[in-house]
């Protein structure tokens, strides 16, 4: 097949998924569980975060997709744009596996994760080629467009073979330029060590590889997928999600990056997010200088994934990545979220005495946002419990507990509707008196919690029977200081 040969049956799929994708999205609209304010399929199934770009004045968000059922399947890129970081607008799906090395007889074949760049005024994709059982069975691949919408892909791939036949996986290529030049890391794995693969470039077309930038200590998985290695605050970071790693999904570590050597040294290693639904992070370099960070919002082998609704998978909110002095990573929502902000109840103040509970009600228990301080120096209260979500009789509701002396926090979601019991924790950064901020999320289906300005970050999917019960705060065991509590109503996108 030529070059134009290939174009035509490349528009030709990409016609026939958007057809799917329409013919399915009144069915996905009318599900009870759709999402209000984050980013999620019109219909079918999403994945991973690809290809996340600020390219002529708009953030790109590609995805990976099957728009042909609510289940994983042969991945296509979605996309969806914004000028905001708040609303999106859906755009043709951009990429449909037509190639060899994209195609196979069954569902494990098509266009997986990847990255974008621009690079003389030209989007570029770069993503991995996957095919069950071909050899090999995963290549890198490129797309390039002119208008960031209709893709023409490059004639053959860019990295054709894996440099170790030993290793276990190679996909989900993220390109960056550094000082003029271009490099790429990849994911991979050897003898039971998670691996971030590093390559060079000076055309996008060539390139050279330099080696292992960073690997598993032998504890941090045997696989490491979507990896991201970026500057940032003077450092360097490098985001990734290792599978088989016991008690993490994600990680992150900042060092140093030694260009010339091809090596990552980390100095600091940390879970990027504690809750159960956070996976594939990825992030881009707006025009604003800002490093901001999207992740899928779901987990593999979620028993949600067998029901029929018509879509599947939405993305995190958008969040600012900080780097602290400490080395540690903060992750912080994006101010432009306060663009959803409707109808405001707030208080001051207020004495909390213990076994004694306070309530708020939320004008849309669907969606809303809410951000309080709790002055717990003393320790006078063992235990702060913030309830949300609660049923009329009990049986549901979402827990936040916080243990003053232990300095830890947990996101209780056991009785939080359908889906998986889940109970999620971390230990807190010393903070000598400082008072305990809590900046939490909610929407139909999720719940994002942001601890003492984005030192914690827990993110997890809820799916209540009915979205009620406000908002109800109780400490045990003595009084807290509710220093301030401000609650918002928030729009649909």
């Amino acid at each position: 097949m030529n070059i134009s040969e290939q174009a035509q049956e490349h528009m030709k799929q990409i016609h026939l998924a958007d057809e799917a994708v329409s013919a399915a999205s009144d069915k996905a609209k009318s599900d009870e569980y759709r999402l209000q304010y984050h980013v999620m399929p019109p219909a079918g199934w999403m994945n991973d975060p690809n290809g996340l770009v600020h390219f002529k004045g708009e953030y790109h968000l590609f995805y990976q997709h099957h728009p042909y059922s609510d289940k994983w399947g042969p991945m296509h890129w979605g996309h969806a744009v914004s000028k905001d970081l708040v609303h999106w607008h859906h755009l043709p799906i951009a990429l449909a596996p037509t190639e060899p090395y994209e195609l196979g007889e069954t569902g494990g074949y098509g266009c997986w994760s990847g990255s974008a760049i621009e690079h003389e005024g030209e989007l570029t994709l770069f993503y991995t080629g996957h095919v069950d059982g071909r050899q090999p069975v995963e290549v890198q691949c490129a797309a390039s467009s002119v208008d960031g919408i209709v893709f023409r892909k490059h004639p053959s791939p860019v990295l054709p073979n894996s440099p170790d036949e030993e290793n276990v996986g190679f996909r989900d290529p993220k390109v960056w330029c550094h000082e003029g030049t271009w490099y790429m890391v990849i994911g991979s794995g050897k003898a039971g060590k998670g691996k971030a693969l590093l390559y060079r470039s000076e055309d996008l077309e060539k390139w050279e590889y330099m080696g292992v930038t960073a690997e598993s200590d032998g504890t941090q998985g045997d696989m490491w997928e979507c990896p991201d290695l970026f500057p940032l605050g003077g450092g360097h970071a490098l985001i990734l999600s290792p599978m088989n790693m016991e008690g993490a999904k994600n990680l992150y570590m900042t060092g140093e990056m030694d260009y010339a050597a091809g090596q990552f040294t980390p100095q600091v290693v940390a879970k990027l997010d504690h809750g159960p639904d956070f996976y594939a992070a990825q992030t881009l370099l707006d025009d604003q200088g800002r490093r901001i960070l999207i992740a899928w919002m779901d987990r593999w082998g979620s028993s949600m994934v067998n029901e029929s609704r018509g879509w599947y998978g939405a993305m995190t909110l958008p969040r600012e990545l900080l780097l602290k002095p400490d080395g540690t990573l903060a992750q912080v929502p994006v101010p432009e979220l306060e663009k959803l902000r409707g109808n405001s109840e707030s208080v001051s103040g207020m004495l909390l005495e213990g076994g004694q509970t306070a309530s708020w009600k939320t004008e849309d228990s669907q969606g809303f946002e809410w951000i309080a301080e709790f002055d717990c120096a003393d320790n006078a209260a063992y235990q702060l419990d913030i309830t949300l979500l609660a049923s009329e009789d009990g049986s549901e509701a979402t827990v936040i507990t916080y243990i003053p002396k232990e300095s830890k926090l947990i996101l209780d979601c056991n009785r939080s509707g359908r889906g998986e019991v889940q109970r999620s924790e971390a230990i807190l950064p010393a903070s000598s008196g400082e008072p305990l901020k809590l900046h939490v999320f909610v929407d139909r289906c999720s719940i994002e919690v942001f601890v003492n300005d984005g030192d914690v970050v827990f993110t997890s999917r809820i799916y209540p029977a009915v979205m009620s019960g406000g908002l109800q705060i109780k400490p045990e065991g003595g009084a807290v200081i509710l220093q301030s509590l401000n609650i918002w109503s928030l729009n649909r996108i």
